[in-house]
């Protein structure tokens, strides 16, 4: 069984309460830097729900979600998305007990939680008698203005400001369609990162983690190049429905496959040795450097047929 360490559980309990509630607070109201706390949301869930086990885990978890409707006053859209965040780190520590694969780990938890997502805003939607592609349309409206508002504090040029106004109306209607897989995407990554950091600070504390492997050797099931090519191949039928779903599939496989890309530039970092400190930095350019980004999704997408590391790999799903 998984060790759970339990001394001082109420003690526990409240610091993880306000931990959470902290990391809220601060993704919610700090401009820029809020989108570091943003990413940290289901870290406290996930370690205290490790350390204490599900019944007290649990209670951090219902006692956040409580606290964070009482600040706001209200469910938002916010409020509702970071609900799913909770979810996530709760929903990961329940999963690492199986000692899975990665990809399942992280699979699993994403299904588990954005379908609860989905029956929570259709839930919400009977009750309030609110639309849900209505509640998602005005929510990403609020957060394009808010955007204009940053720039224009940032001081960027008055013509990028006024570009940017001007297309506001045409990035809604994208967001809005292409919502499914950013939801997906974007739970891929913070669940990711949540099981990364979450890594160090449980074996720092004696507590149980699972031995994923060597990530670097992670690979794509070879099938998966079907769908992605067959998604893109949808995208000229005139059909716009039809374009959209293709749309969003392809948004998520190209996703897949920059995780693989993001393998590949790490095993060969290793066999380079790297030193940690340029390794840390130059992630950190992939993915401030948009340009690079696609040409990380091309490595991972070609190494099907280049097999850049030259090695037999064990499918990672």
């Amino acid at each position: 069984m998984p060790k759970t360490i339990q001394d001082n559980i109420s003690i526990d309990i409240v610091k993880g309460i306000a931990l959470t509630t902290f990391i809220f607070v601060g993704s919610l109201y700090l401009p820029v830097i809020g989108l570091f706390f943003f990413l940290l949301i289901p870290l406290p869930i996930f370690f205290y729900r490790s350390k204490l086990g599900r019944k007290a885990g649990a209670v951090v978890l219902v006692a956040s979600i409580i606290l964070m409707v009482l600040i706001v006053g209200r469910i938002s859209f916010d409020v509702f998305f970071l609900i799913e965040l909770l979810l996530l780190g709760f929903v990961l520590s329940e999963l690492i007990e199986f000692n899975l694969s990665i990809s399942k780990t992280v699979l699993y938890s994403c299904g588990l939680v954005l379908s609860a997502g989905i029956f929570g805003l259709f839930f919400y939607s009977s009750i309030f008698n609110v639309r849900v592609i209505a509640f998602i349309s005005e929510y990403i409206a609020e957060n394009l203005k808010l955007t204009i508002a940053l720039y224009e504090k940032m001081g960027m040029p008055e013509e990028t400001v006024s570009i940017f106004a001007s297309s506001l109306e045409n990035m809604q209607y994208i967001i809005v369609r292409i919502f499914p897989a950013m939801a997906m995407v974007s739970s891929f990554f913070i669940a990711l990162i949540t099981l990364f950091i979450a890594k160090p600070i449980l074996k720092a504390r004696g507590l149980f983690y699972p031995d994923f492997g060597s990530l670097n050797l992670w690979k794509v099931p070879d099938s998966f190049v079907w769908g992605a090519i067959g998604c893109g191949l949808m995208l000229v039928l005139p059909e716009r429905t039809i374009k959209m779903i293709s749309l969003n599939g392809l948004i998520i496989f190209m996703t897949i496959y920059f995780f693989q890309g993001m393998a590949i530039v790490s095993f060969f970092f290793e066999k380079k040795h790297f030193p940690p400190v340029v390794r840390f930095f130059l992630y950190i350019l992939i993915l401030v450097q948009q340009i690079i980004v696609p040409i990380i999704i091309c490595l991972g997408f070609s190494d099907i047929w280049l097999n850049y590391r030259k090695i037999g790999i064990k499918q990672g799903i």
